[in-house]
């Protein structure tokens, strides 16, 4: 099994015992020779970080057989019928709402699935506390009565963007795909990240305002916690955003970690970008000092999707990290650029609050789509 005749052997996940079992037997009765490592062998039952390898070459069928799959979720293994993909829009009825549907409509035709747009309000008022006394009882009245006109008033914006929405649709301006609405009371990134689990989209998409007005705007710290909390890919859509179409993305920079799960982060968005030929600027994104190694790295990392992506041309380019976000955005004027690509690793608070990563800067700073695939 752990033969060399398919090249080296490369972790594709990391599970529990029981779960990388099951992964195992589904890439093998695909003809994928499998191997797990790092097993507790006196009690094999629970251990908890059981790497399941494959050789490089099987690296994409096994992906793809992973993401058909749920055993990448954390939750149980669900026995779930195949349904069409789904892109989650959040919106709040703006124009740059619109924006983000356009995109959104486009690749949900391009995934041959639907569109589910969702709008959250939240009860200001409402201070969550249980009624003690009468002026309590009162307050608490009153807040669920203002919930109530919220409500009414959200299903109301919610009526005339439809018919929006159906408009545009006719008029060709946005992609005949079926679409539903939901509306709940809740924080916005709660309701995104409550609804993504029930509804499992393929991709989230969602708006947001360009960078002169991002840190001074909710949906910047929105999408930052999405981005944190989720597990789904989210495509960021600048309000200034000038991209048509799906179709019409040309240039891309792909932010690498320079490890192995770029790879998987790479094979996601390939898959979403299927039948475009593409121009891709490898741009690594490293805590080494030596030069040497992320050289190596980024050689290695070049070769694999040159070998694995024949259809897409790819380069690379460094920058410092003194002037990184500058330097970046000279590169993705000069260069056209029209999508970023961003393998988002999580991390803990405090490595968020004091070290914030490069989706983060890029959100409240880029008015380039940025698409970030959770690893």
């Amino acid at each position: 099994m752990a033969s060399n005749n398919g090249g080296k052997l490369i972790t594709v996940a990391i599970h529990t015992y029981e779960k990388a079992i099951i992964l195992k037997t589904l890439l093998e009765k695909e003809g994928i020779e499998t191997v797990i490592h790092n097993v507790n062998l006196i009690q094999p039952v629970i251990s908890s970080g059981v790497r399941v390898r494959i050789h490089e070459k099987d690296l994409p069928l096994a992906l793809k057989i992973i993401e058909e799959s749920s055993i990448m979720t954390p939750d149980e293994v669900l026995d779930q019928k195949e349904e069409d993909a789904k892109v989650l829009i959040p919106i709040d009825f703006s124009e740059y709402s619109l924006k983000a549907c356009k995109i959104g409509f486009d690749f949900a035709q391009k995934m041959h699935g639907e569109a589910v747009l969702l709008h959250s309000f939240v009860n200001a008022s409402f201070s969550g506390l249980m009624p003690f006394d009468s002026d309590e009882f009162e307050n608490n009245s009153l807040a669920i009565e203002n919930e109530k006109a919220l409500d009414i008033d959200s299903h109301e914006k919610m009526r005339r963007f439809e018919k929006t929405i159906k408009e545009a649709i006719a008029s060709g301006e946005l992609a005949d795909v079926n679409f539903s609405t939901v509306i709940t009371e809740g924080v916005p990134e709660n309701a995104i990240l409550n609804n993504a689990k029930e509804i499992q989209p393929s991709l989230i998409v969602m708006g947001t305002r360009g960078k002169d007005k991002k840190e001074a705007d909710l949906i910047g710290s929105v999408t930052a916690e999405v981005l944190d909390a989720g597990k789904f890919p989210v495509l960021t859509v600048p309000e200034k955003i000038s991209l048509k179409h799906v179709n019409d993305v040309k240039n891309i920079i792909f932010f690498s970690n320079l490890n192995q799960q770029d790879l998987i982060s790479f094979d996601i968005f390939a898959r979403m970008f299927d039948g475009n030929n593409l121009n891709i600027t490898a741009i690594p994104i490293d805590d080494v000092s030596d030069r040497g190694v992320v050289d190596s790295s980024l050689n290695s990392l070049l070769s694999y999707c040159k070998s694995h992506y024949p259809d897409y041309s790819f380069a690379t380019k460094r920058f410092s990290e003194e002037n990184f976000i500058n330097d970046v955005d000279d590169f993705v004027k000069s260069a056209q650029i029209d999508l970023i690509l961003v393998p988002n690793k999580k991390r803990n608070i405090f490595a968020r609050l004091f070290n914030p990563s490069i989706a983060h800067r890029m959100i409240f700073h880029s008015d380039t789509p940025m698409l970030v695939v959770p690893i």
